[in-house]
């Protein structure tokens, strides 16, 4: 009555003597002022006009609500669902291990509105209550697309909800043959592609609706038996990084944080591996929009509780106060030594030249460079040792920048390779040029 508080009413319990909402005042609600109800909506409060017995006003977040149907709704919602999600200011709900087929929707603008009794365009909808019906396949993954369209993805096929099933939108299949991993195994790039990790390997549904298109069938055909995921041991996250234009692809074992990740370059369309520390494993990425362009960035929710980016800058991985070293490198093409298959040739020596200016100028210049040479009798035989770990005929290291750096190495055999790479704590690497001389017939760069 004096005090001059006032809220926006979100609710009102089920005996009309607590109300719920957000206050718009700087006043805040008291027990000594009066509260009167002026019977709009036809109700009023018991009594209608009373002195607040308690008044709770939060200053500051977080507010929440416990999340279940408004008191003068009849349905409860799901008793179980593991996938939720925004989608046309619907509450999406999916996953009920008892209804692994059925999807649920509140009211629009109302997630406490769960009965699907309505008919108005707003109504909530149960998948089977709605025109477009239950999903054919067990639904893994809800993937809205800002309010045009849902995905649903499932364990063996991709449905498509285009539009408001309460209002003329139609389920269709996508994909019959592609499925989807689990509920966090996607992610949109800046074109609206969406990545995810399908029964074919990493696929990408391109802007515009095409079918899924396999992205590694033909660089690595055998990606998911060599990764061998177990789905209740293993969590695999996609994050597009807007600021290095590419897709961090992270399979992470839950109970210990060890992992095995994919960088999917978008610039060249490569895909490099990737591992980090346990304690660094990835259990959720998000793309932080700021209005400041210093703070937006991929984030990396990890197993041990922090949550970390990337840095172009920093030269080592944090893990907690610890900083550890960062092992990289690079297999060069195979290359035939003896100019034909069935010819030896001979390795003379290695010139390589370090990126970078000159000592202590303005420009960064790369750390020490680490070499290894692999002989063999075959292109096959060579990339088998470098990824089994044998060791090499020859290796070393050079770290002078900006000036030619020869090795002396004779090597023999019909077919080398070259492992490039840095394995010191506080360095990166780049290169400028290598160039070898095969004989003396001259050089191949």
């Amino acid at each position: 009555a004096t005090s001059g508080a006032a809220m926006l009413v979100d609710s009102v319990s089920a005996d009309k003597k607590t109300i719920y909402g957000y206050r718009t005042t700087d006043a805040v609600f008291d027990t000594t002022n009066t509260v009167s109800s002026d019977d709009a909506g036809g109700d009023t409060m018991d009594p209608a006009t009373f002195t607040p017995a308690t008044a709770t006003s939060r200053s500051s977040g977080p507010f929440w609500y416990t999340w279940t149907k408004h008191p003068s709704r009849s349905n409860d919602m799901p008793t179980k669902a593991y996938l939720s999600c925004l989608y046309r200011g619907r509450a999406v709900l999916a996953g009920n291990p008892e209804d692994p087929h059925q999807w649920y929707m509140s009211r629009q603008a109302d997630p406490f509105d769960w009965d699907y009794v309505a008919i108005d365009a707003q109504s909530p909808v149960a998948g089977n209550d709605a025109d477009a019906g239950k999903i054919g396949d067990i639904v893994r993954a809800l993937i809205p697309y800002h309010d045009d369209y849902l995905f649903f993805g499932c364990a063996n096929s991709i449905w498509l909800l285009d539009g408001d099933p309460a209002a003329g939108g139609t389920l269709q299949p996508l994909s019959d043959t592609e499925g989807i991993h689990g509920a966090y195994s996607w992610c949109f790039d800046s074109e609206g592609g969406l990545w995810f990790w399908g029964t074919s390997g990493i696929c990408m549904i391109p802007p515009g609706l095409g079918r899924p298109v396999p992205k590694t069938i033909i660089s690595l055909p055998h990606l998911l038996e060599d990764e061998n995921i177990d789905p209740a041991a293993y969590r695999i996250v996609f994050g597009y990084d807007k600021k290095r234009a590419g897709i961090v692809i992270s399979i992470t074992k839950l109970v210990d944080g060890s992992n095995s990740c994919y960088w999917y370059d978008l610039k060249t369309d490569g895909l490099f591996p990737e591992t980090y520390p346990t304690a660094c494993g990835p259990y959720s990425l998000f793309y932080y929009h700021s209005n400041e362009d210093g703070y937006s960035d991929l984030l990396v929710g990890s197993r041990d509780g922090y949550i970390r980016k990337w840095s172009d800058a920093a030269k080592d991985d944090d893990v907690g106060i610890v900083d550890t070293r960062i092992i990289s490198s690079a297999l060069m093409p195979i290359m035939p030594l003896g100019g034909e298959a069935d010819r030896y040739g001979r390795l003379r020596s290695m010139t390589i030249v370090n990126a970078g200016g000159s000592a202590g100028g303005e420009f960064a210049d790369s750390g020490s460079i680490e070499y290894a040479f692999y002989p063999g009798e075959s292109a096959e035989q060579v990339v088998e040792d470098v990824y089994d770990g044998t060791a090499p005929h020859t290796s070393g290291s050079v770290s002078a920048v900006g000036r030619n750096n020869r090795v002396r190495s004779r090597v023999r055999g019909a077919y080398v390779g070259l492992k490039l790479g840095n394995s010191v704590a506080g360095e990166t690497w780049a290169l400028e040029r290598v160039d070898l001389e095969v004989d003396a017939k001259g050089r191949i760069k």
